[in-house]
């Protein structure tokens, strides 16, 4: 039987929440071992977990999400609000049809986003001079000095997981994952 590789990830720095400080993984050697020798109908081996980047993505992502997650409920808002807030702080004027539109949300989940940040008076809801029938959406003063914390927040999250990378690799993944998202022609931002 081959030897494992391992690869050791070491965080460096204080112990966190988010982040143990040395994470071990197991990576299966290539070498074919007597629990890898199942074979498909065509005699291929079966793939191992790891040799999957759909695998590498999603622990990545578990870990940078549940992260932030933590930071921005500490804040006290969800990740959905969290996505409300900076989608309409650059904004000076929308309706709950506009961000609807531009999250690809249904319309009850952005009703009930709407319907929390206005409880936490962090949005504000106004009639529409035009039509009577349709509301303008807008952050409060509460919410505008909010966002810029939040967003320190996402910034420090990004450079605690992906600080290690040069800038040119970190703007390379982040042009792989926009191929992805056009090639496959995701829309809906996640929130999750």
């Amino acid at each position: 039987m081959e030897p494992q590789k391992v690869l050791a990830i070491s965080f460096l720095g204080k112990e966190d929440a988010c982040i143990k400080p040395c994470v071990r993984l197991l990576i299966m050697s290539e070498k074919k071992n007597s629990s890898m020798a199942s074979a498909t109908s065509t005699g291929k081996p079966v793939s191992t977990l790891d040799s999957h980047l759909g695998f590498w993505l999603r622990y990545v992502s578990n870990y940078v999400s549940a992260c932030f997650e933590k930071s921005v409920e500490a804040a006290g808002v969800s990740i959905s609000e969290w996505v409300a807030l900076r989608t309409l702080y650059s904004k000076t004027d929308s309706t709950p049809a506009d961000l609807m539109c531009e999250l690809g949300m249904t319309k009850g989940a952005i009703s009930k986003i709407l319907a929390s940040l206005e409880k936490k008076e962090l949005l504000r809801r106004e009639t529409s001079l035009v039509d009577r029938r349709a509301q303008q959406i807008s952050l409060t003063r509460k919410a505008k000095n909010l966002v810029p914390k939040l967003a320190a927040l996402a910034d420090q999250n990004d450079e605690k997981f992906f600080g290690h990378m040069s800038p040119q690799q970190r703007m390379d993944l982040i042009a792989i994952m926009q191929e992805i998202t056009c090639v496959h022609g995701l829309k809906e931002i996640p929130v999750k």
